[in-house]
């Protein structure tokens, strides 16, 4: 009897006075293998686990076939996570849900085994088991509650593979995990992370699969026809507007930015289709506006924007960004108070006017209590405002350590390889740089920037000899935004160039700009010059059009960036990857298993940036340059420069000609600036998640015939492209999918691309754009030349000239709210080498042995991250004032640090 308790799980032999024993006997001592498809079941690195009732006792014995199967008895236990706060509303429905629990509208589950029922050719099913004690601990005040259900299965039930689940209650609640005992094979485990809705708003079980990964073409009989019910649900009908609490993911273009209602000024064109290709964003299926049907109607903040439930942010991630959305509207607020109160306070006067936004705060500054208690009807969140010192600004880290560091051109050019945009210096190939734009449209294709510019700045170098060297590098917004100046500086208040900035490498493995580049349309008026280029100052004079210019190529570099490399490059291009991973391939297939955590909150963060960043009138047109053609210029770069196989970072650096191939190498590239931190970096982690997804791909797929004849993911990887990426389906450069290392590159890209390359573009917002004269995201004044009247003005006060040029103090203190929140980690937070579940994700040993080893070489990424940026040699990361290059250093503390590689774009 011992040896029974041991192997059925003494919990439940000791609660469980149900059970009866008949003894079925194998000549494997100790084990019991029950014969599926005249095979034995055993999954890949994993012990057959196929459950009995009793075992044998090592007796040298015939098998005995029972005359009848033996009924037994086994448990449940669920984790149900509690919310941390609820409203009246909710406290109402939970205590009537526990007053109706005890009189039977309970929790109903129900075990479905992974064989077939030879009698019905059904799986085989327990006996429904309702929740216990679900009014006794409504009540309790933890984060999490176990609650306990029985079942009564049969002895030849086999292996359960899922647990249906029917909430008969009024609430949601949302179930974390299920733990089976009572089975030979030991604990079973159900990872669900997931909301179990009402029966009234939802009629059909929910479907909870086991930990075991399931190939398609491996699934068990008694699986089989959930694992297609599960998809079709979630792939539903593409009809009807979307309840909050659906589970349904579909794909839609981006016609819900403007609001034609409100007038032409409103209006947006649609992203997606022909005309202006774009990927595809998560549908919602709400009516049309009332004015242009192709138009969706919007949802105004608060009111929730909806993505499938289970996407939606937890609660500390949603108090984190409420508390982040609070910031924002208070700091906006106050200076549009400030600016409706004095006419005279609309630009920053000098540094100390940006300096008190860190030091006084705005609320103190202005005295305007009173008046702001009017205006915002929620008082009791003032009192606590001021109490946690909400109205004043965190000083940004560019400024923590060297005040005035910023105004230095190495400090400039450092941020181009070290900064919060390191993706798009290239190293200059050719000389004078060439656009690619038609001529006959946007004029002569070479540049203004001719030999006489840059001579004197080579060390003695001719340029043959610097390009052949590989001392030149360049940062190009030529042809990303000369199509839009026209449009762009017709637009109140902003005023842009097309900008290239040249730079030269140093012996030191420094950089420093030796040449910028502003052009004009050739429309521009005929006292502007279409190109000029400037050089490095050697008079006062010269030194504040310098730092002009340099402001001018910021506010560019902080489009591109904002616009392309962080929202399309990492949002938008991720969510067809995720809706179709939703759609075609099972909890059960392991390669959703491998995404799972990667994709967690990105079609929440996203449908929040369609409702207040990039909509009419959002944050993004008001505080970057570009206005109301933001999102176009971000269509057009998806257009003309976006490529799916060019987005892992060895493709990208061999493309911008920052690294060549080189066998003898670490990670198969030499770099061409060998202290590039956010590459050098960047490789390690690249190489890490590639080992990882290797390993585990290999694992599951031996051959290409696997991967092609895998029917799940050749529809995941299908979809992905021709629904998601619909407009660009037809072009040749899309990787095939027909191999296993195919897979491998396509996985490690998607994971690269959600975690370390939007972890590098986005965390360092605020530490290196929150002091806005270090990254300006749009300029209000061209750079006069003698000719303009405007330069008398200049010559005067050049300070001011300076200051009138930047963002407005409205502009910059809700550029600096915004991109506080953008920077901020939550409580919650999955770092990359971390998993909720983590000993249980997979039911597969191996491969969570693999995934331990990956989290310990996180680790040590991180170890060598902290040591290189205490080496001196490194100039890039390591000096007097130099900030050090933590964007890709694994792990952070909760907050604005700088720091840490989320797994998933959740911000």
């Amino acid at each position: 009897m011992a040896l029974v308790r041991e192997i059925m799980g003494s919990s439940v032999m000791e609660k469980s006075p149900f059970l009866t024993t008949r003894l079925l006997f194998s000549e494997q001592k100790n084990r019991v293998f029950l014969p599926f498809n005249g095979k034995n079941v055993q999954q890949r690195g994993v012990k057959s686990t196929t459950p009995v009732a009793a075992i044998s006792e090592g007796l040298d014995l015939v098998k005995v076939l029972p005359e009848k199967a033996v009924k037994f008895k086994v448990r449940a236990v669920l984790t149900v996570r509690n919310k941390n706060k609820e409203d009246f509303k909710d406290t109402l429905v939970k205590h009537l849900d526990s007053f109706t629990d005890k009189i039977g509208k309970n929790v109903v589950l129900e075990l479905i085994s992974t064989d077939i029922d030879p009698k019905t050719k059904a799986p085989m099913k327990s006996s429904e088991a309702k929740l216990k004690d679900w009014s006794k601990k409504a009540n309790l005040k933890t984060e999490r509650v176990n609650y306990t259900a029985e079942f009564t299965v049969d002895s030849n039930f086999g292996t359960p593979g899922a647990i249906t689940v029917c909430n008969n209650h009024q609430q949601e609640f949302f179930l974390e995990s299920i733990t089976i005992e009572g089975f030979a094979c030991g604990p079973l485990h159900f990872p669900c992370s997931s909301w179990v809705q009402s029966k009234k708003d939802h009629p059909g079980k929910r479907i909870f699969f086991s930990n075991q990964p399931y190939l398609p073409n491996e699934t068990p009989k008694g699986l089989k026809a959930l694992r297609e019910k599960e998809l079709r649900e979630q792939r539903g009908d593409g009809k009807g507007e979307r309840k909050l609490s659906d589970r349904v993911y579909d794909f839609d273009v981006y016609n819900d930015l403007g609001n034609p209602d409100n007038g032409i000024d409103s209006a947006r064109p649609i992203l997606g289709g022909a005309h202006i290709p774009y990927p595809r964003r998560c549908r919602t299926g709400r009516p049309p506006t009332d004015t242009d049907l192709n138009s969706e109607s919007r949802v105004e903040k608060p009111l929730p924007m909806y993505v499938p439930r289970d996407e939606q942010f937890e609660e500390s991630k949603m108090n984190a960004f409420s508390t982040g959305r609070l910031k924002a509207v208070l700091h906006n607020l106050i200076p549009s108070l400030m600016a409706s109160i004095s006419v005279n306070n609309k630009d920053f006067k000098g540094f100390s006017d940006i300096d008190s936004l860190y030091s006084k705060g705005l609320f103190l500054k202005l005295g305007l209590h009173d008046e702001i208690l009017k205006k915002i009807p929620m008082p009791k969140a003032i009192s606590k405002i001021q109490e946690g010192g909400l109205l004043k600004y965190d000083l940004p880290k560019i400024v923590s350590k060297d005040k005035y560091a910023w105004l230095r051109d190495d400090e400039f050019a450092r941020q181009a390889i070290a900064g919060v945009n390191p993706v798009n210096i290239e190293r200059l190939q050719v000389f004078p740089p060439v656009s690619k734009l038609d001529p006959e449209i946007y004029g002569p294709k070479e540049s203004a920037i001719k030999e006489e510019h840059i001579a004197g700045q080579l060390n003695g170098m001719t340029i043959q000899e610097a390009l052949d060297a590989n001392k030149l590098f360049i940062i190009d917004y030529h042809d990303v935004y000369l199509p839009f100046l026209d449009k762009m500086n017709a637009l109140d208040g902003r005023k842009s160039y097309a900008t290239r900035t040249v730079f030269f490498l140093s012996d030191v493995g420094t950089l420093k700009p030796i040449a910028i580049e502003l052009s004009l349309p050739s429309t521009a008026s005929p006292t502007s010059r279409s190109k000029r280029v400037l050089t490095p100052p050697v008079d006062a004079t010269t030194y504040w059009m310098w730092q002009l210019a340099k402001s001018h190529v910021c506010s560019n570099d902080a489009g591109v960036h904002q616009l392309v490399n962080h929202w399309l490059r990492t949002h938008a291009t991720m969510e067809p990857f995720i809706l179709a991973a939703h759609r075609q391939l099972s909890a059960m297939h392991p390669i959703f298993k491998l995404l799972d955590p990667h994709m967690r909150y990105t079609l929440e963060i996203n449908a929040l940036a369609r409702q207040s960043l990039i909509s009419v009138d959002g944050v993004i047109e008001s505080c970057f340059t570009p206005g109301r053609y933001c999102m176009e210029l971000s269509a057009a770069a998806y257009k003309n420069f976006w490529r799916f196989d060019q987005e892992g970072l060895p493709a990208d650096l061999i493309r911008r000609g920052m690294a060549v191939p080189d066998p003898t190498q670490p990670h198969g590239l030499k770099l061409t600036i060998e202290d590039y931190p956010y590459s050098s970096d960047g490789l390690m982690i690249w190489a890490t998640i590639e080992n990882w997804v290797r390993t585990y791909v290999n694992h599951y797929y031996q051959d290409s015939a696997q991967v092609c004849n895998d029917n799940e993911l050749q529809a995941w990887y299908a979809e992905s492209i021709n629904v998601g990426h619909a407009d660009l389906r037809h072009e040749e450069w899309w990787p095939t999918l027909a191999t296993p290392d195919d897979l491998t590159s396509i996985l490690t890209t998607l994971i690269w691309l959600a975690s370390a390359q939007h972890a590098a573009l986005n965390f360092g917002q605020y530490p290196y754009g929150g002091y806005v004269p270090n990254r300006p995201p749009l300029v209000r004044r061209l750079i006069p030349d003698e000719n303009d009247p405007e330069y008398a003005v200049f010559l005067s006060d050049p300070q001011k000239y300076f200051f009138s040029a930047l963002p407005s103090l409205l502009q910059a203190t809700k550029f600096m709210a915004v991109v506080d929140t953008l920077s901020t980690h939550s409580p919650d937070e999955e770092y990359l080498g971390e998993r909720h579940h983590q000993s249980i994700w997979s039911g597969d040993a191996k491969v969570i042995e693999s995934f331990y080893e990956f989290s310990a070489e996180m680790g040590r990424v991180e170890k060598e991250i902290d040591r290189r940026n205490m080496d001196p040699k490194l100039r890039n990361r390591c000096g007097a004032g130099v900030l050090p290059y933590e964007l890709l250093a694994p792990t952070s503390e909760p907050g604005v640090t700088g720091r840490g590689v989320p797994n998933s774009v959740s911000i």
